[in-house]
């Protein structure tokens, strides 16, 4: 049942008009509009930093039905800038929870609408492609919504990942261990930096927009570029450090945005996707070994098909079973991966966990 019977708005930037119920903090939201198909692991997706700038539908008919629990985050803060449900529950079943999603929401600053067929609204997006949007259940009137809603910046040419890096550096792991991860936070998740502390790691975790001197004073084994929102070409400081580190010829590992990073550097572009890649259930070949994985993603931006194929030194490593997307690339003069999905998988299956094995080793 809903927490209240408040009406609530949903508009989108091609027009459509959607009426619906509050939930969570009353007030205006505004960002691109996308879609995350996965049934469980809600939490980690609100806290998960690439989602900085979106209103995101929630696919499954139900959220919030297990409460939250303070473990079951990838930041300190709830990161999606909106929510769209069908049905946003108050009560939940899971003894381990302290709280509702309704009262989390509200604490967290995020305004959120259900009543809505978000089965359809996904089908509309699918078809139309990404888009901005903006979700009200303060001011009702949708001309007046419209015309706030023309005001917000298109996704695509925005940097955000400086926005949401760290502002200092901390360290994680044993200082006595013999292998030293320099990590750059461009919204980095927390299980990514736990993956790597679980196998041995001592990392120092470095603001976005650290100078490749600093990161090297740590004196590394290797380097883990981060994940992150926003448009990775609308990067150049990154671009800049990605590719002095790629000159160190030490290991490299970048995801999703990291991976972009990587592509960027090479001077392979990157494009933004109709709607982009946001789920648990992925599949993707590795086609370097064989063998399938069903992957996480989320990401709205990815690296040019073509321009890989084409490049002497890049070989494409996986790719995405169900559009052909570049999913995983290495290069074949230094140490350096990618892959576009998330291997740490918070939530989703633990398939890809290997590559983190692959960059321990390499670092050894």
């Amino acid at each position: 049942m809903p927490h209240s019977k408040k009406p609530a708005v949903l508009i989108l930037a091609d027009g459509h008009v959607f009426h619906g119920l509050s939930f969570g903090k009353t007030g205006i939201a505004t960002g691109e509009i996308c879609f995350n198909t996965g049934m469980t692991g809600y939490q980690e997706v609100f806290t998960d930093p690439s989602y900085t700038g979106q209103v995101l539908i929630m696919n499954n008919v139900h959220v919030g039905n297990y409460g939250v629990k303070e473990s079951d985050v990838e930041s300190s803060s709830v990161k999606i800038r909106g929510l769209i449900a069908r049905n946003l529950e108050e009560q939940f079943s899971r003894m381990q929870a302290k709280g509702d999603l309704n009262n989390y929401l509200i604490e967290n600053n995020i305004v959120a609408i259900d009543g809505i067929d978000t089965r359809a609204l996904v089908a509309h997006i699918r078809t139309k492609g990404a888009m901005n949007c903006i979700i009200s259940s303060e001011e009702t009137d949708v001309e007046k919504l419209k015309e706030i809603l023309k005001a917000v910046p298109d996704m695509d040419g925005l940097e955000l990942a400086s926005t949401v890096s760290t502002e200092k550096e901390y360290e994680m792991g044993d200082p006595a261990s013999p292998i030293k991860v320099a990590v750059l936070d461009f919204g980095v998740k927390q299980h990514i930096l736990q993956c790597l502390v679980t196998r041995g790691a001592h990392i120092r975790v470095h603001p976005a927009k650290t100078p490749y001197s600093r990161l090297k004073e740590f004196n590394p084994n290797g380097y883990f570029i981060s994940n992150g929102p926003g448009d990775p070409a609308a990067m150049p400081y990154a671009v800049t450090i990605v590719k002095e580190i790629l000159n160190e010829q030490k290991p490299v590992f970048g995801i999703c945005l990291g991976h972009q990073l990587l592509a960027l550097a090479n001077d392979i572009p990157t494009f933004k996707m109709h709607h982009g890649h946001r789920g648990l259930n992925h599949p993707v070949k590795n086609i370097i070994t064989g063998q399938c994985e069903i992957t996480t993603q989320n990401h709205g931006f990815g690296v040019d098909p073509e321009a890989v194929r084409k490049h002497p030194n890049v070989e494409v490593t996986h790719l995405n079973l169900n559009d052909d997307s570049i999913e995983g690339i290495r290069l074949k003069d230094r140490p350096a991966f990618s892959v576009q999905y998330h291997p740490e998988s918070t939530p989703g299956p633990h398939d890809s966990r290997y590559l983190f094995d692959r960059f321990v080793e390499m670092m050894q």
